[in-house]
């Protein structure tokens, strides 16, 4: 039998809040982090709304000259390691680092200084272009520095799968761990999208709320009269290790990562498949890896994007994947808070259910009014619930038909 992975650290910076704790505490208030957009002027964009990070002051996790060096990618995932290594206590110099891996994962990368770039290019000509300008954009550029920052050798990538790339960068990390090629890694996702560019063509695909006179109300996963998702922000990051690493170290357990499974809809390249088949199917397979049985999952912390299409599909996923048990199993979309940090938002979804799990409550889909029919499941409409957890599960859809589920289970 494989060793048990377990959750030793968790670290974030949301539009909820500059670490774990502060964004937990907000999310289980239902407290919304959508508001006008204040990172460029939107006066002429259709959409100007979005879920920033608010006051993050990036010398306050760097010094000066590295922040300037780091996209606002690089600067959130640095922010969010360090919360969460030193939750877990893990030094390279009190382990061997060569077997310390970090998987963190950018579905877009450093967006904000490509488009920079590209302006200064047309602009000043390419003699102006900063000499920092590659390592800023590369999508593997906070995963190779959080390795630098903090002297971890082992295998150091990041995963893109658009919106699942968090959930399945700690997938592959999970299987790295159990097949022993490492002892422990840092995981998650980080994502600054919010950007004229990334906005502008986000809202051309149609998937945006432009709620923006009442962007109290949006987005409104699940809820009938959803009108898209909006567009957040962050990073999100985990300490992960095999049971006996962590044992050995005298680390404080959050929670066992019990199982992952990914799949693809194989379906169209923004639409997820109507039926939900791909979604269904990693779920199943997510709880065979697990160990866990259907009738044991005591949450499921939602992809919920409040579109049209994402929502029905979803819940006809968890329906196939549950049968009639679905009804019983409580569902919420933090995303309803959070806004949609793309490639970030599995690993913060996964920090949700650690936090679940020890605490006991369920955090709420805010902004739910008015039920639809076709999605007819419990999702914990706009205020907590007090809920012993044991088992919960995180589901992470992206673009290009992906389906990432993992399996959080409370730690005996």
């Amino acid at each position: 039998m494989s060793e048990r992975i377990v959750i030793t650290g968790v670290g974030a910076v949301s539009p909820l809040g500059l670490s774990a704790s502060e964004s937990w505490q907000n999310a289980v208030s239902g407290v919304s982090g959508v508001a006008p957009i204040t990172q460029f002027d939107a006066s002429d964009f259709l959409v100007k709304i979005a879920a920033e990070v608010k006051g993050f002051v990036p010398e306050n996790f760097m010094d000066a000259r590295e922040a300037r060096r780091r996209d606002r990618v690089e600067q959130l995932a640095t922010a969010a390691a360090k919360e969460a290594l030193s939750q877990a206590g893990l030094i390279a110099e009190d382990v061997d680092a060569t077997r310390v891996g970090v998987v963190l994962s950018s579905a877009i990368g450093g967006i904000g200084s490509l488009q920079e770039g590209i302006f200064t290019l047309k602009d000043h000509g390419p003699r102006r272009i900063s000499p920092f300008l590659i390592p800023m954009i590369m999508s593997n550029g906070p995963a190779g520095l959080i390795a630098i920052d903090h002297g971890f050798g082992g295998p150091c990538f990041s995963v893109a799968s658009a919106c699942a790339s968090g959930a399945d960068g700690i997938g592959v990390a999970w299987n790295l761990l159990k097949s022993g090629m490492i002892d422990a890694a840092v995981v998650g996702g980080a994502e600054a999208t919010i950007t004229p560019l990334g906005v502008g063509a986000f809202d051309r695909l149609g998937a945006m709320s432009r709620r923006n006179d009442a962007y109290q109300t949006t987005p409104a996963p699940f809820d009938k009269n959803r009108d898209g998702l909006v567009m957040g922000e962050g990073a999100a990051v985990l300490v992960i290790e095999r049971e006996s690493h962590a044992r050995a170290r005298g680390a404080e357990i959050l929670a066992e990562l019990a199982g992952y499974a990914a799949t693809a809809d194989a379906y169209h390249i923004t639409a997820p498949a109507e039926d939900g088949a791909g979604g269904a199917r990693a779920m199943k397979l997510a709880l065979q890896a697990a160990g866990v049985n259907p009738d044991q999952v005591d949450y499921i912390n939602a992809h919920g994007t409040a579109t049209p299409l994402n929502d029905i599909s979803e819940t006809r996923a968890i329906k196939t994947a549950f049968g009639d048990l679905a009804y019983n199993i409580p569902v919420s979309s933090t995303k309803s808070m959070t806004g949609h940090m793309m490639g970030a938002t599995g690993a913060l979804e996964a920090v949700f259910c650690v936090l679940a799990i020890r605490d006991g409550i369920l955090p709420p889909t805010i902004h739910y009014e008015t039920p639809d029919p076709d999605c007819d499941l419990d999702y914990v409409p706009n205020q907590a619930r007090q809920k012993t957890v044991r088992v919960a599960i995180s589901n992470a859809f992206g673009f290009g038909g992906h389906n990432a589920v993992l399996v959080l289970k409370q730690y005996r």
